[in-house]
């Protein structure tokens, strides 16, 4: 897994644990953790994906 795909991860479960305790604190900033999480979730995808295409853009490729 790429480093910025990992940083990526580790933001969006600290913002999901954030908004579970601004939620449970009863306070709706929790909405925008949520949104946070969100991004970087699909931040954490797309780095994963990307990583995947070039690693197989990298491999040689066979002749028939």
């Amino acid at each position: 897994m790429p480093r910025i795909a990992l940083f990526a991860l580790v933001l969006c479960v600290l913002a999901v644990a954030a908004a579970v305790v601004s939620f449970v604190q009863g306070s709706f900033l929790g909405v925008v953790w949520v949104l946070i999480a969100g991004v970087t979730s699909n931040m954490t995808w797309f780095y994963i994906r990307k990583a995947r295409m070039e690693k197989e853009a990298a491999r040689p490729t066979e002749a028939a």
